[in-house]
């Protein structure tokens, strides 16, 4: 799929950030088309859920760089990548399951994966242990059929 237009965001892993990163990529997101606010919310929703994941994962309380790459795609969608550099996940499909924490301690309910799955039309999630994780997402406007490959 062709991207009509992209944009980058890098910023250092501070919580501060995620609210910044969740508004630049939905004010990003308002150049595909007539979304509804409900699916602005999500995007910006599954936004934050990957962010903090890199926030309070990725570098273990040291302060490492966050990337945001999206795309605005032809078919009338968005693609969103969230990258880090920090210590990945050993076992991706254990780390979406439903509830599951490295970091009971610190209150974590464990949803971050299912809400950007069930928030957006695809999920993928890549991950090399000691050198990062890239979550990619794809959102498609829900008045148009998802595109074909």
């Amino acid at each position: 799929m062709k991207a009509k237009n992209n944009m980058f965001l890098s910023f250092p892993s501070l919580s501060q950030n995620e609210s910044f990163a969740r508004q630049a990529v939905a004010a990003f997101a308002l150049q595909v088309g007539d979304w509804t606010l409900s699916e602005l919310d999500e995007i910006m929703t599954a936004v934050s859920e990957a962010v903090t994941n890199a926030i309070i994962h990725a570098y273990d309380q040291e302060i490492g760089e966050v990337r945001i790459r999206a795309n605005i795609l032809e078919g009338k969608g968005i693609e969103i990548f969230v990258e880090d550099d920090g210590v990945g996940i050993p076992d991706i499909a254990l780390a979406m399951e439903p509830m599951f924490t490295t970091k009971p301690e610190q209150e974590r309910t464990g949803m971050g994966f299912s809400f950007m799955e069930s928030f957006m039309n695809e999920l993928e999630v890549t991950s090399t242990p000691g050198h990062g994780t890239c979550v990619r997402m794809i959102k498609w406007l829900s008045a148009l059929p998802a595109p074909q490959e």
